[in-house]
């Protein structure tokens, strides 16, 4: 019976100690958290996408508590998200412009010619190691393995008909499609853009003809239509530059290979 005894004391005196160090190490290490961070934290989303450029929501919250990120930091959040940050930092949110991310290519199964037919990864960087680039003739366009489909958390992108698709209500611009394309023909454009040109190919029209029957043949005729002077012909590919475009679509009606999409 003593010996029961002994061992309940040794036991509850080792509780004890145990307790009052973790007690002392916990006032020692303590780290004072600002109310602000966990507040925003709590603001957030919570995707933990690492569109706004850090590792996760927590990472974001802590560098916006501490000035290193602006309120509009969070692309999935928006301006709604945005606002309640603004609150709780005690500043003014400034307007962010809604952007959405947008494929490059209308290099379909049917408009883009295969140089040799390929079964294997499903992997994009995989296949753009193969021979060619890939077995697309063009070797500009889209590898059609679904990639930027894989990591896209808002079912916001899919490959339909050997070239990916952007769903632009359902896309948040996190920009992990964009990262991850080893083609580069994804990017980030206005969500008011009315255009936009669907090619990538800087490869000369007659190039391009033989290998794509829905590609930028650098004819020129949208540049002579448009009457602002927004769309240029660089580098044998029309671009707009979306700060002198008026909306009027003549260059889509002008453009013989109907690359340039209206939205």
């Amino acid at each position: 019976m003593s010996g029961i005894l002994l061992a309940t004391i040794i036991v509850g005196a080792t509780g004890c100690l145990i307790g009052l160090f973790l007690t002392f190490a916990a006032k020692k290490f303590y780290v004072e958290v600002d109310e602000r961070e966990e507040a925003i934290l709590e603001a957030l989303p919570g995707n933990n996408c690492g569109g706004c450029g850090y590792a996760g929501c927590a990472s974001l919250a802590h560098a916006i508590a501490t000035g290193e990120a602006p309120v509009s930091q969070c692309p999935v959040g928006g301006e709604v998200v945005a606002e309640r940050i603004a609150s709780i930092m005690g500043v003014e949110s400034s307007s962010q412009e809604r952007k959405v991310a947008f494929v490059r290519c209308n290099g379909s199964c049917e408009t883009a010619k295969e140089v040799y037919n390929y079964s294997g990864s499903s992997d994009c960087s995989a296949v753009s190691e193969l021979p060619n680039s890939g077995p697309k003739a063009c070797n500009y366009g889209c590898l059609g393995r679904g990639s930027c489909e894989k990591v896209c958390d808002f079912n916001a992108i899919h490959v339909i008909d050997g070239v990916a698709k952007v769903n632009r209500e359902n896309c948040v611009a996190c920009g992990k499609c964009v990262n991850i394309c080893p083609q580069h023909i994804i990017d980030l454009i206005p969500y008011d853009s009315p255009t936009e040109v669907g090619c990538s190919s800087k490869e000369p029209g007659k190039v391009v003809m033989k290998v794509c029957a829905s590609g930028c043949i650098a004819c020129h005729l949208c540049e002579k239509n448009c009457p602002n002077g927004a769309i240029k012909v660089i580098d044998n590919v029309a671009v707009i530059d979306h700060d002198k475009c008026n909306g009027c679509k003549i260059c889509v009606e002008k453009c013989p290979k109907k690359v340039i999409l209206e939205f």
